[in-house]
């Protein structure tokens, strides 16, 4: 997408940032690798803060609602912050919608490899596409997902 880059640092880092979101959320797909090579688990080292917000009751919904409702939906904010933000969301609404599926649908196949082989895969997909988007804000350009961004652009108003 070809927008206005009239980003500064704080808009970057802030555009940065709100990618831990989707990835907190992942780790729960992650859990086949840390338990290979337990050296991934350094990435839960950044997310401790997130750790902390889920240790309070609805902790989690209580910042998808915040983030949502003060940052994508407040036209203060840069629409840079509230592009990422809303991309965020939307890739944790995924990543929420694939373990229901695999609570419900899949609870049987627990242990197979076949569910490792699909955990695994979204884990490091989730990491590769946070870290696109950190690094795509950090340099200060609108990151593209499939999907994801057409729907973030079409709740973010300029």
């Amino acid at each position: 997408m070809n927008w206005r880059n009239t980003t500064d640092w704080k808009d970057k880092l802030f555009g940065a940032l709100v990618y831990f979101f989707p990835l907190y959320t992942a780790l729960n797909f992650g859990v086949f690798l840390f338990q290979q090579f337990p050296i991934l688990t350094l990435i839960e080292i950044p997310l401790i803060p997130l750790a902390i917000i889920n240790q309070i009751p609805f902790g989690g919904f209580i910042l998808f609602i915040v983030l949502f409702s003060a940052v994508v939906r407040n036209s203060r904010i840069s629409h840079f912050i509230r592009f990422n933000t809303m991309q965020s969301i939307l890739m944790e609404i995924l990543l929420i919608l694939i373990s229901l599926i695999f609570n419900i649908l899949l609870g049987a196949l627990s242990g197979s490899l076949i569910i490792e082989t699909i955990y695994n895969t979204i884990f490091i997909g989730t990491l590769v596409a946070c870290i696109y988007g950190m690094l795509q804000s950090a340099s200060g350009k609108y990151p593209e997902f499939p999907l994801i961004t057409e729907a973030a652009s079409g709740q973010v108003p300029w």
